[in-house]
């Protein structure tokens, strides 16, 4: 097949080993040797995300929302209560997914590509005492947006509330440590940062937590996290079937990321973004958000004039590359391109020449136009608030 560069955030360019890693031997998932793999890449997992003594992992066969499906499902008791913090669309799925499960929820929300504010969440929890759980998105890829993890983390746990953290986009990359921050619920997934396979994602948890859904009835089956611990943490099997080459693959990206550290990827990952965004801006795009605010692997944009984002991607995909859609109502204004996994700095310089070609064969636009068509803020940080 013809390589093609991967741009959207997820699944990501792997390196050659992780790739050849799914090629490992066929096994049964009830032998000691998939059960010596599961605690590795259990263990592996925990002290990446800095729980090491205090939490645990439930490695899961699905996609990171499987991941953040089961942490909201199981963390929240029968009696519990929801403030789901949202600016962007994953913020909403964490609510979305909650209602799912029949719990009552409370929202606290900002308009897209706007930061949250730890002192106005800190203001909400102390005006809804019944709230017992926060959920709270990382890295809000549908803006781009880093949101403050240590700072609303804080409040939280000053509040004395539990906090479930869909960390899908960050975990890898962006400083995580479950134990330092107070992070009660984290997800995470092996296709983003990690630079693994996509079919695995995780839960690590508070392991007194995990312990605690020893007889409480789970919502669901596949995504009741006291049925997995009580199989990965005890008997040392996964409940299900699992996507066994994928741990292979796990295995190796973890392996790499040690190696690389978290600091020395989110380092990487910056100097492509700055590399990506200071060209993006010689050519008069408008990049989303405040630089304190972006996150190291990925970036919002609007579209050019003239160019819907169907023409922009078969345009880049027919030179090779593949970036990615904006969501809801930045659909018609806005796309992404992603600077997480193995891509390198020249390829990056290729993707901006292969987008002075797809925008120079627009009617009404090019290279000039865009040039003089310089924005001074993005255009998705006035979005209306909903009701």
């Amino acid at each position: 097949m013809t390589r093609v560069v991967l741009l959207n955030p997820g699944p990501v360019m792997t390196a050659d080993e992780v790739r050849e890693a799914l090629a490992g031997p066929d096994l049964c998932h009830r032998e000691a040797d998939f059960g010596d793999l599961l605690a590795r890449v259990r263990h592996e997992l925990t002290d990446l995300c800095g729980g090491t003594g205090s939490h645990d992992t439930v490695v899961l066969t699905s996609s990171g929302t499987g991941a953040v499906e089961a942490a909201v499902a199981s963390a929240v008791p029968p009696d519990g209560v929801v403030l789901t913090l949202e600016n962007g669309h994953y913020g909403e799925r964490m609510r979305q997914i909650a209602q799912s499960h029949g719990i009552p929820v409370r929202r606290f929300e900002v308009p897209w590509g706007r930061p949250l504010d730890a002192r106005d969440v800190a203001a909400r929890l102390a005006a809804e005492p019944q709230v017992t759980h926060v959920t709270l998105v990382h890295h809000e890829t549908s803006t781009a947006m880093l949101n403050d993890l240590p700072g609303i983390a804080r409040v939280v746990a000053d509040a004395g509330r539990s906090l479930v953290v869909d960390a899908v986009s960050s975990v890898g990359c962006e400083e995580v440590d479950v134990a330092a921050h107070g992070v009660d619920w984290l997800a995470g997934t092996s296709n983003k940062c990690l630079e693994g396979m996509p079919g695995l994602s995780f839960v690590t948890a508070r392991a007194d937590l995990l312990d605690a859904l020893d007889g409480r009835p789970g919502r669901g089956y596949t995504v009741d996290l006291g049925r997995h611990h009580r199989a990965q943490a005890r008997a040392g099997v996964p409940a299900f079937t699992p996507a066994v080459p994928t741990f292979y693959a796990l295995e190796v990206a973890l392996r790499r990321l040690r190696t690389e550290t978290v600091a020395g990827r989110r380092a990487r990952y910056g100097r492509l973004a700055d590399l990506l965004r200071d060209g993006l801006a010689e050519r008069g795009f408008a990049v989303h958000l405040d630089p304190a605010e972006r996150a190291s692997s990925l970036t919002s944009l609007d579209l050019p004039p003239g160019l819907g984002y169907a023409e922009l991607h078969a345009g880049l995909r027919a030179r090779g590359y593949v970036v990615y859609a904006s969501q809801e109502h930045l659909r018609d204004q806005a796309f992404r391109v992603a600077t997480m996994g193995t891509l390198t700095e020249d390829e990056v310089r290729a993707f901006l020449a292969a987008l002075d070609e797809v925008v120079a064969a627009t009617p009404r636009t090019g290279p000039r136009h865009e040039r003089e068509r310089r924005h001074t803020g993005p255009s998705h940080a006035v979005a209306p608030v909903a009701p």
